[in-house]
């Protein structure tokens, strides 16, 4: 108590609150003087400076070369986009040329031909060439064409059986396979109807209960000679039930193709579908010729 009275009676001058106000503010200046003297960087010789610029280059150097390449999957070229055209290295022109000669509905079956229309250069061609990928039939003219240059005596032609086109034969045809029977007969013609016709001989692998040997039996008498309309999906506006009901497509996969388009916009391209998980990519040149890809 005697304490506080004691307080309350002392008094400081103008100048000495001056004075006490200056003695303050010297003491914060001091304490940041010191401050900035403990923290300046520590000077660096000039031969360490060089050293460290140098440094800098070798490690950005090898950052470059640490630098993973960005992995070319087989794909073919024919839907090739401007995103895909200007990742493989392709000028605007180039992808430009492609995308007006496939404008036209023709498609290009081999490197020569990709390089006679998109112009581009042979070291350009030499680096894509090995990941492109055509479709078997293509693949089997090519080669085909290959041998016919090379050897220019004609093969002896074995004697085969005129071929059934697979899209027209009936029931009683498809039976005279050893191994197809009433139910089977009936079960290709339904797949079938519900394409709107095959586009590959192959496409009898994808029908349950054909084994390898009965359909190895049935390309000895079919084979695809028609190309009928196609029923096509809609790939950027069908429900989700419609995709399911697609043969080629289970619900799962139905159901990732619309939560693609939720989250990414239309697809423009069949390369987009290997983008949708658990979707066939072994079956996607096939399974492209039945859906339609507009915006």
């Amino acid at each position: 108590m005697r304490l506080s009275k004691s307080l309350r009676n002392i008094t400081f001058t103008r100048s000495e609150r001056n004075g006490l106000l200056i003695f303050a503010t010297l003491i914060v200046f001091l304490q940041a003087a010191i401050y900035y003297i403990e923290n300046l960087p520590p000077k660096v010789p000039p031969s360490d400076v060089q050293w460290l610029a140098l440094q800098q280059k070798a490690d950005s150097i090898k950052l470059v070369c640490a630098t993973p390449l960005r992995k070319i999957y087989p794909f073919n070229p024919n839907f090739i986009t401007d995103e895909k055209g200007y990742r493989l290295g392709l000028s605007v022109a180039e992808i430009d040329r492609l995308l007006a000669f496939r404008k036209l509905d023709k498609f290009v079956n081999s490197a020569e031909e990709f390089q006679q229309v998109t112009k581009v250069h042979d070291s350009v061609l030499q680096r894509l060439k090995p990941y492109f990928k055509f479709p078997d039939w293509v693949n089997k003219r090519n080669r085909k064409s290959a041998y016919a240059a090379v050897y220019t005596e004609k093969p002896k032609k074995e004697r085969q059986l005129p071929l059934t086109d697979i899209n027209v034969a009936d029931a009683a045809s498809l039976m005279k396979v050893y191994g197809i029977g009433p139910a089977l007969s009936e079960r290709i013609i339904k797949q079938r109807t519900t394409l709107g016709g095959f586009a590959n001989i192959d496409q009898l692998n994808d029908i349950w209960g054909l084994s390898p040997e009965v359909v190895a039996n049935a390309k000895k008498s079919f084979a695809v000679l028609s190309h009928p309309e196609f029923k096509k999906v809609d790939i950027n506006s069908a429900s989700l039930k419609e995709l399911a009901q697609f043969p080629y497509f289970r619900y799962a996969i139905a159901k990732s193709i619309v939560t693609y388009r939720s989250m990414n916009g239309a697809l423009r391209s069949a390369d987009e579908l290997a983008k949708i998980p658990q979707f066939p990519v072994d079956k996607v040149d096939i399974i492209a010729v039945y859906l339609d890809f507009k915006n």
